[in-house]
């Protein structure tokens, strides 16, 4: 008899058995009703339905697409027409994530299809030539890769072919020619090669041809191009286009936009442009064209925007531009213009930007540019202007920029400047103006940056410079100025950058300039100043000098406020008393220069403990006493340091460990004791020394003088030097006449002999570089030189910038390869590319820089980036690196430094896609007024679309025009978009076109990038706070524009979960007063404002 549990096991396995087949029953059951529902539909729907299983979209967008119904006539996206047959596709901006559709064959009567914005890759199916049907076909703002199809090309009905925005490679195909019905063809922003087919001619319906963003586009613009007569916009812009442009383009009597700059074109403007009679926009900027501008330009009568800035133009500017009367931008800067400005420019009257800067042009300033009654933007700087300002500014009363400086203009400041009063940014430095500053000037409620240095201005002054209240930067060293420093400058609450150097100002500094509190660098040396330093100085200050003066009496303890302080240079003054311990608490400060007072008593030990002094110490020429504190082992950074001349003992051990000195002078004291054994030591000169009777070298022999032995060995030693420089001398004197003998027998100098710099160790030979510096090796053109790769022989690999060439006859080293030498070789940010060296010859001038593998953030957004293009978390990864390091510029160098071009395409990302901000070529310390220098280079306004309002409707020209570019960029990241995207409406510019949806209170969503939506409600929310934020960076006003310290802490903070928000928080106070809102206030703006609550997003 069985048991009790062997029966219940028979009956489990009978029960599993019965539902087994019940669960098999059901599932056929199942498929034979999906069978039934399939047969349903048509092959039409059946085919669609199978593209379908093919996606991975986790957001089911094609949820409408059910296979129950009869035809997919009424799902999402699917038009049909009256016989139920599909005629068009629309799918856009949907996470699809998959590849394109190759089984569309048994949709016979497809017209359109549409698939952009959505996410897909792969490549494109040769299926597609099967789609006779096509008339409209746009695959843009995808992740396609692999080449066109050649089979694209059997499409003969096609009107419209767009492909923009995604990998594409390899070369346009050369049967492009047969696409006889094309109207628009798309091809920007991927990463095509090779050059533009002949065929290309055969397209007489083309209206629109772009395929600019394809670096490796090379070659010359066929001149078959002029056989598209129905051409309207042709856009070829940061390509490798090279070679001349064709004297056909004359043809294309239609075409309203030409576009082809940041590229490699060459030779001169073809006279026969005349004829593009419809021409609006002609844009050649950054390329190398050569001869005169074409006087017959002038025929180009609804000519609008005219940019040339940067070729190598000559000669005279035709007066005959005067006759194009509708234009509102001529931009004719960096290039070789010679002669003067032509009056027919008063003809100009809807002319709102005359930019001329950094030519060669003579003669004045014509008074009839005060026609131009529309102009906002005046800039003339950097040529060789002459004679009086005499322009009517009553008449220029909307003028916003006016720049004049590096000329020589002689005559007064005028009165009549006062009638701008919307006046934001006047810079008339290095001129030779004299005369005084004009009171009125200070009325001018909108000023913010007035720079007036270098010229022979005198008199006082004016107290009444305490009215300008938005002054925000204000320079006027290097002139005559005279009498006291009036108290009405501590009104001035936004001063933020105050030169009054090189004067001759009396009297003390007045103790009002505390009330400056903006104020973060002030240089007033080389005056007369006498009295105490104020015992109370802006808290904000990060530079002070006020050196060669007559102040006397001790510093005060109110240096333990100046926290953010970096360098302080008193030197050649008069103070006394101690060294206050309380400049310990400097912790910031980077150099510190006490030389040449009066300061008794010790070294205080605080001073050793200045974690970022790097730079400089001197406390030469006092009368210090006492030993050298135990606490200077701690400047391990410290480059060089000077305590000579003054009274101090005991020995030097302390100094032993500190392997970052370069000079050190420690003569005329009275150390002893043997002096420490390093190789550093060991080399340092005896006139370093000198003056320490109780010092000597190991063995015994005196290093500063005390043994009569070792005075006699100097005596000895220094024979023997003397007898070697003689000779050394007169074989100096020997090359030299040598060397200018071959420079008379030799017309062309010798290319051959290098200066080089190496800021690291490298292996690398300037010939086996020079050799790799060809076509094949470009990876990028900027706004000061060719990027090159070039592969060393140790196998390293290394980006090589060619800088412009000079003009002919130019000696002196070019303002952008001296700027990025100044700037990069300086600075170390974990996100600015790093400068490894520099090599020049006579003709040319090499940048060598880390290579960074993944290109640019413009190609990383609109070319091959692959999936991580998707990727939210790298984007905010790159954007806060970004910020980080353009805050690093402006708040944590001394003087902060301006880059000038903060663009996509400026930005570099390394193997794991970490940023790099380069291309210094623009970049200036905010201490060189107008980005210049007398001996300097060129000043850029950047690049168009991310120049900030400052640089045209003018507002001023300071860091915040770098907040505004990073805006742009920002908002770049989050559109997915160019900033000159030409499919935008009304032919807004990217930024423009958000700040009117935003004002508009428009869904944040329909400006996002498609390929970030669908991601999850939290990265939504930080996505919707970042456009926020690009918002706030987008201020018109300057002044309500973040700091970039705020855009780091915003950045930072949006990630943050709202639970964790601190009250207060560093750079951004943070107000919670419901946990679904964050505010946050900002430093260093007016009425800027940050807030944004869950139902925003």
């Amino acid at each position: 008899m069985p048991s009790d549990a062997s029966l219940l096991s028979t009956t489990v396995r009978r029960r599993r058995r019965i539902t087994s087949a019940s669960s098999l029953h059901l599932i056929l059951a199942i498929h034979s009703l999906l069978a039934v529902f399939s047969l349903c539909i048509d092959d039409q729907g059946r085919a669609l339905l199978a593209w379908k299983q093919t996606l991975n979209s986790s957001t089911d967008a094609l949820r409408s697409w059910n296979p129950s119904d009869l035809t997919p006539c009424r799902w999402a996206g699917v038009l049909c027409n009256a016989a139920g047959e599909v005629v068009e596709i629309a799918l856009r901006s949907l996470d699809l994530q998959g590849s394109l559709p190759s089984n569309l064959r048994p949709l016979k009567s497809l017209r359109a299809l549409t698939i952009s914005a959505t996410n897909i890759s792969g490549s494109i199916p040769r299926e597609f030539g099967d789609y006779t049907e096509l008339r409209f076909l746009d695959l843009s703002k995808n992740q396609i890769s692999g080449e066109i199809s050649p089979e694209l090309c059997k499409l003969r009905k096609l009107e419209s072919l767009l492909l923009n925005s995604n990998a594409i490679r390899g070369a346009i195909p050369l049967d492009i020619g047969n696409l006889s019905s094309l109207v628009h063809l798309t091809l920007y922003d991927n990463n095509l090669a090779g050059e533009i087919p002949t065929s290309i001619g055969k397209l007489g319906k083309l209206q629109v041809f772009r395929a600019g963003g394809n670096q490796n586009l090379r070659g010359p613009l066929p001149a078959e191009i002029g056989n598209c007569i129905s051409l309207v916009m042709l856009g070829l812009a940061e390509t490798g286009i090279s070679g001349s442009l064709p004297s056909s383009i004359g043809l294309l009597r239609r075409v309203q936009t030409i576009a082809i700059y940041t590229a490699f074109l060459s030779g001169p403007i073809p006279e026969e442009i005349k004829n593009c009679v419809e021409l609006r926009n002609l844009y050649l900027y950054q390329n190398s064209l050569s001869g005169p501008i074409p006087p017959q330009l002038g025929k180009l009568r609804k000519l609008q925007n005219l940019l040339l800035w940067q070729n190598n133009l000559v000669g005279l500017i035709p007066p005959e531009l005067g006759s194009c009367t509708d234009l509102l931008v001529l931009d004719l800067s960096v290039n070789l213009l010679t002669g003067s400005i032509p009056s027919s420019f008063g003809n100009l009257t809807s002319l709102q930007e005359l930019q001329l800067s950094t030519n060669k042009l003579t003669g004045s300033i014509p008074l009839e540019i005060s026609n131009c009654t529309a102009m906002i933007d005046l800039e003339l700087d950097n040529n060789q202007l002459s004679g009086e300002i005499q322009l009517d500014f009553h008449r220029l009363a909307g003028l916003n920029l006016f720049f004049a400086w590096q000329n020589e203009l002689t005559g007064g400041i005028p009165d009549s400047l006062t009638h701008c009063e919307g006046l934001q940014s006047l810079d008339l430095s290095y001129n030779s103006l004299s005369g005084p500053i004009p009171r009125q000037i200070f009325k001018l409620q909108n000023l913010t940056k007035l720079l007036l240095l270098s010229n022979e201005l005198s008199g006082l002054l004016p107290p009444e410079v305490g009215n300008c209240t938005n002054l925000f930067r204000f320079r006027a060293n290097g002139n005559r100025l005279a009498g006291m420093i009036p108290s009405e400058i501590g009104n001035l609450k936004y001063l933020n950058f105050l030169d009054l150097s090189d004067n001759r100002f009396v009297g003390p500094i007045p103790p009002a300039i505390s009330e400056c509190s903006s104020l973060e660098f002030l240089d007033l040396h080389s005056n007369s100043l006498s009295g105490s330093l104020p015992a109370v100085l802006p808290g904000s200050l990060q530079f002070v000098d006020v050196s060669n003066n007559m102040l006397t009496g001790p510093l005060s303890s109110g240096f333990s406020t100046l926290t953010a302080l970096t360098k302080l240079v008193l030197r050649r003054n008069r103070l006394t008393g101690s060294i206050p311990a309380e400049l310990g608490s400097c912790e910031r400060l980077q150099l510190l220069d006490l030389g040449d007072n009066g300061f008794s008593d010790q070294i205080p030990p605080e001073l050793g403990k200045l974690p970022a002094l790097e730079i400089s110490l001197n406390l030469s020429c006092n009368q210090l006493i006492g030993e050298i504190p135990s606490e200077f082992a701690g400047l391990g950074k410290l480059g060089c340091l000077d305590v000579s001349h003054n009274k101090l003992t005991g020995g030097l051990d302390v100094l032993a460990g500190l392997q970052n000195l370069v000079t050190l002078n420690i003569s005329s004291n009275a150390f002893s004791g043997k002096l420490p054994d390093t190789p550093f030591f060991r080399k340092l000169p005896l006139s370093d020394l000198d003056g320490n009777n109780g010092l000597y070298i190991a063995g015994g022999v005196a290093a500063g003088g005390g043994a009569k032995a070792a005075r006699s060995a100097v005596k000895l030693a220094m024979s023997v030097l003397v007898s070697i420089s003689a000779l050394l001398l007169l074989m100096a004197i020997y090359m030299l006449a040598r060397a200018r003998a071959g420079r008379r027998n030799s017309d062309d100098g010798d290319d051959s002999v290098w200066e080089v710099t190496l800021y690291q160790k490298l292996d690398l030979c300037l010939d086996d570089v020079v050799r790799s510096l060809t076509s094949a090796n470009v990876v990028g053109t900027g706004s000061s030189g060719v990027v090159y790769k070039v592969t060393l022989r140790s196998g390293d690999t290394l980006a090589v910038k060619k800088m412009w060439s000079p003009s002919s006859g130019e000696e002196e080293v070019p303002g952008a390869f001296r700027n990025e030498i100044a700037a990069l070789g300086s600075i170390r940010h974990r996100n600015i590319t790093r400068l490894l060296g520099w090599g020049a010859n006579r003709t040319t001038r090499l940048l060598f820089y880390s290579y960074h593998p993944n290109g640019s953030l413009s190609s990383f957004l609109h070319g091959a980036a692959g999936k991580r293009v998707a990727d939210w978390e790298t984007r905010y990864d790159i954007v806060l690196g970004l910020a980080h390091a353009v805050a690093y510029l402006h708040h944590d160098c001394v003087p902060p430094i301006l880059h000038g071009d903060v663009k996509a395409m400026n930005v570099l990302l390394g193997p794991s896609f970490e940023p790099y901000l380069a291309d210094f070529g623009l970049a200036r310390p905010v201490t060189v007024s107008s980005d210049k220098d007398p001996r300097g280079s060129p000043r850029l306004a950047g690049s168009y679309g991310y120049m900030a309002p400052e640089h045209g409707s003018a507002q001023r020209i300071t860091e915040k025009s770098d907040v505004y570019s990073y805006g742009v960029v920002l908002l770049e990241v989050l559109t997915g978009r160019h900033p000159l995207d030409p499919s935008l409406p009304c032919g807004k510019h990217l930024a423009q076109w958000v700040l009117d949806h935003w004002h508009g209170k428009g869904d944040p969503a329909d400006v996002l990038d498609p390929r970030l939506r669908g991601r999850t409600d939290s990265q939504m929310q930080e996505i919707a706070q970042a456009l926020a934020l690009s918002v706030l960076c987008l201020s018109s006003r300057a002044g309500d524009r973040p700091t970039m310290k705020d855009v780091v802490a915003l950045l930072v903070e949006i990630r943050r979960p709202v639970a964790d928000v601190p009250k207060e928080s560093g750079a951004a106070a943070t107000v919670a007063s419901s946990p679904p809102v964050r505010s946050f206030a900002l430093q260093g703006s007016s009425n800027c404002s940050f807030a944004l609550s869950d139902a925003s997003c």
